[in-house]
């Protein structure tokens, strides 16, 4: 909980900032990189959710999402896109767990009138493949519906290369990584 707040400050910290850029900008111009049109590939790696009630070690999560811009949504775009991924534990080599999700994802990105930055809030469902696997227990199996929400911001480092971070209660709770513009 507490990364998601760092990252909640740091994106409204960049938003502010950016006010007096925003100011100087022409009105009614758009430089955010998600636009309608737009597709994205991202991929990263951070700590994976607990989707399950326990007491989990450290669990490494992992995913990769490709987004499409849809619509024009007041002065942002929203998406819609498929992502997959996982959050994997062990916890004192007794107990061990994995869940593999696959889910839809829909985010509302903005701009900020900052060249390269994109920032954006967003939500995803889908289906997990969980398993807990016990030292000298049973192993158990299930499959469990998955909901996400998640904040995020990508710097584009080229027209279309960049970093992404990204928080929330996802598939990671907070992880970094790189992003494409494919199109």
């Amino acid at each position: 909980m507490k990364t998601v707040k760092v990252l909640a400050a740091i994106v409204i910290a960049i938003g502010f900032s950016s006010i007096s850029y925003g100011q100087k900008a022409l009105e009614g111009s758009r430089i955010s990189p998600m636009q309608v049109g737009s597709a994205t590939l991202s991929m990263g790696v951070g700590v994976g959710s607990q989707y399950k009630n326990g007491d989990y070690h450290s669990p490494f999560g992992t995913k990769v999402a490709l987004e499409f811009g849809m619509w024009q949504a007041g002065p942002g775009v929203i998406t819609l896109g498929p992502q997959v991924g996982g959050s994997f534990s062990d916890y004192y080599n007794d107990h061990k767990y994995r869940t593999v999700v696959i889910a839809a994802r829909s985010a509302w990105h903005y701009g900020w009138n900052v060249p390269n930055l994109d920032t954006y809030a967003g939500l995803s469902a889908g289906i997990g493949f969980h398993r807990d696997e016990w030292k000298n227990h049973e192993d158990e199996t299930e499959t469990i519906p998955v909901f996400g929400g998640f904040i995020g911001a990508s710097y584009y480092v080229t027209p279309v290369f960049g970093f992404n971070v990204e928080a929330g209660y996802d598939i990671t709770n907070f992880q970094g990584g790189i992003i494409f513009k494919l199109k």
